[in-house]
């Protein structure tokens, strides 16, 4: 598989590593929009996407203009979701997206989907989410911490939305901190007065999301439409 990577930070490098590993060719690396290149474009199977909100949609589009499929792990971008699947379905393209390409932060959310139907039959508990990153991360909160957000509302009468600082009942609190080197932390709490419930998800290195990246990019090859994590684990054909 010849692979070109959009964003060439510790999360391209990362994946360059991983695909190597697994035997594909890096032939480009476009770490600026203005890096861009037709041809080069031409000559590989699929871009692998870590670049920055602001040039994540450009990205997409460069993509479907050239008919190549694209695997994107950048995030900040999901407003305008409904518009960019739109445009892929219609030009017959192919767009693999997630906020994490981390087997186990995908099994993660599938625990939080099903808890978070069961809390909705006990009131008393309250939720909250947290996210922990290193220091260099764009947006806050994550993009994980969103995609656990939305699964918690869907399930729970109570949360109508999410933010950082609550101003109602109705309001789903989610706590972003910067520190360090951290790879990403993700915890989910239920609290009441009687007891605690905390669900953890902890990454140890980022060589779970770059893998997974690759992993899905291997998947998607020969695919038409829009994809995500859940198709890739639960849904395979």
């Amino acid at each position: 598989m010849k692979i070109i990577l959009s964003g060439y930070g510790r999360m391209g490098k990362e994946v360059e590593k991983q695909a190597s590993e697994r035997k594909h060719e890096v032939v480009a690396r476009f770490d600026r929009p203005s890096e861009w290149n037709t041809e080069t474009l031409k000559n590989a199977d699929v871009v692998i996407d870590f670049s920055l909100p602001d040039s994540a949609i450009e990205n997409i589009y460069r993509c479907f203009d050239a008919g190549i499929p694209i695997v994107t792990g950048t995030t900040g971008w999901y407003g305008q979701l409904g518009e960019v699947s739109e445009r892929c379905k219609n030009a017959e393209q192919t767009l693999f997206y997630a906020p994490n390409f981390s087997v186990g932060v995908n099994l993660f959310f599938e625990v939080n989907q099903a808890l978070s139907k069961f809390m909705n039959e006990h009131p008393m508990y309250e939720a909250e989410i947290s996210e922990t990153h290193h220091i260099h991360k764009k947006d806050a909160p994550s993009g994980t911490a969103k995609q656990l957000a939305a699964i918690l509302i869907k399930n729970m009468d109570k949360y109508s939305t999410w933010s950082a600082e609550p101003a109602s009942n109705e309001q789903l609190r989610v706590d972003s901190y910067r520190k360090d080197e951290v790879p990403g932390t993700h915890a989910v709490t239920f609290d009441s007065d009687i007891d605690k419930i905390t669900l953890t998800h902890e990454a140890k290195s980022r060589i779970g999301f770059a893998l997974g990246a690759v992993k899905a990019a291997e998947w998607v090859i020969g695919k038409k439409g829009v994809f995500t994590m859940k198709d890739f684990l639960f849904n395979k054909f």
